[in-house]
């Protein structure tokens, strides 16, 4: 089966529409041109490709706090989207509630946008994750989740990890962050998202040097916990990235039995479908 052809949930992308929603101003850095892709245009992505559902996260960039685009894209899209909110780590249990009935399942934390100290008090957060039974999705960078893991470890939470784990390559197979997602993989509460090459590669596309960890991160976390992502529209990218050509490079590195399991029989599971 041509892999355009073949069903799939894309676990990781983002809409952004500054028309309609505009970018609060005290969020940094504001996307633009190509970086922008409102929930309408996405739709017409994913007919292209045969994606049929996707997994949509609240940006940091451009939105921060604000799940206003997100929400109303999660509604507009009928039963094809649900989502992963930014929120206060103060936010109430009820609120959390009320973001699960408009179709949010978790919850970002991007370690790699603001550090470790950003998150020291997120805690009490991780524990009504887990009694609401929602995703805690980090996105981590280097060794960022050695310091994670023994508070992911206590609480018990589900864990999504983006992009495999974003390490530095050139800290070598035994850094202290893939040790601690090694231990993620066999403790059974994470699963990963096989994405964001472009985020850890020294070489750029094809991403050849990060094939090695792709592979061992399969193996590690396995069929039924891992699943892909576009991490359209790619944000702050340095240069251009496209969805087919991401998709060919799957069906190159990957077996027709692994794409069914990490495009569409995995997230189906994980999210819901």
């Amino acid at each position: 089966m041509n892999i355009f052809d073949r069903p799939k949930i894309d676990g990781h992308c983002h809409v952004l529409d500054p028309t309609r929603f505009p970018y609060p101003a005290e969020v940094p850095y504001h996307p633009h041109g190509q970086e922008i892709g409102t929930a309408d245009y996405y739709k017409h992505v994913m007919d292209a490709y045969g994606t049929r559902h996707a997994l949509l996260v609240g940006p940091n960039s451009g939105y921060g706090l604000d799940n206003r685009c997100l929400i109303d894209a999660i509604a507009q899209g009928g039963n094809r989207f649900k989502g992963i909110a930014v929120v206060h780590a103060n936010i109430s249990r009820q609120a959390l509630k009320d973001l699960q009935v408009q179709g949010i399942v978790g919850v970002a934390f991007n370690t790699s946008l603001h550090g470790l100290d950003y998150y020291s008090d997120i805690d009490p957060l991780l524990g009504l994750l887990r009694d609401l039974d929602m995703w805690a999705q980090f996105q981590v960078s280097a060794n960022q989740l050695e310091a994670l893991w023994p508070r992911i470890q206590r609480k018990g939470v589900k864990t999504m990890i983006d992009h495999c784990g974003r390490p530095h390559l050139a800290d070598g197979p035994n850094a202290s962050g893939l040790q601690a997602l090694w231990e993620l993989a066999d403790s059974g509460l994470g699963v990963i998202k096989i994405s964001g090459f472009a985020k850890f590669s020294q070489t750029g596309f094809p991403f050849d040097d990060t094939h090695a960890h792709v592979m061992k991160t399969w193996n590690a976390f396995g069929p039924d916990r891992c699943m892909w992502a576009s991490d359209w529209p790619h944000l702050r990218g340095t240069y251009r990235l496209d969805y087919g050509t991401l998709l060919k490079l799957m069906e190159r590195w990957f077996t027709p039995a692994q794409l069914q399991a990490m495009m569409w029989d995995t997230p189906a599971k994980i999210l819901g479908w």
